[in-house]
């Protein structure tokens, strides 16, 4: 008996702004592309981030500007292409709730849009703080119930 080929409408790519997140939008384009689906950019910040923004220390305003800017890079990317994109932004960790980080976040997101595909950068090799999804990859990796590509 023949595997019936994978069905995917929706794909999940988490980015941090990083160049190894706007790798994994492209790739997340072709992922939607060849099954004609949709995909979610979603903007994950930080500990340090979401630590500055409840202490004030950061405006969010100032923070949702900066994510926009990069959302903007990740809809200039699927421009050529018949891909459909939407985004987010979300909180990695939580100050409140201990089970809350970067992988989790990712993995809540894909339940939440019914994701059926899931592209997600690697830990980058500069080791830049800003860097979110450094360990979420791993996580991912290890606990989607989606198919998940990382790159």
């Amino acid at each position: 008996m023949t595997e019936p080929p994978l069905e995917v409408d929706s794909v999940l790519v988490p980015v941090d702004g990083s160049d190894e997140s706007a790798d994994a939008v492209e790739y997340a384009v072709a992922v939607a592309e060849k099954y004609g689906a949709s995909v979610h950019a979603m903007y994950v910040l930080g500990e340090e981030l979401v630590r500055s923004i409840e202490s004030g220390a950061v405006a969010e305003e100032d923070v949702v500007s900066e994510t926009e800017t990069f959302l903007d890079r990740v809809r200039d990317l699927a421009a050529d292409s018949d891909v459909s994109v939407s985004t987010s932004n979300a909180y990695g960790f939580s100050t409140v709730r201990k089970t809350q980080h970067p992988g989790s976040a990712v993995l809540d997101a894909a339940e939440d849009i019914d994701a059926d595909f899931l592209v997600i950068p690697r830990e980058p090799l500069s080791g830049e703080p800003g860097e979110v999804l450094e360990k979420a990859a791993e996580y991912v990796l290890l606990y989607a119930s989606q198919p998940v590509l990382s790159v």
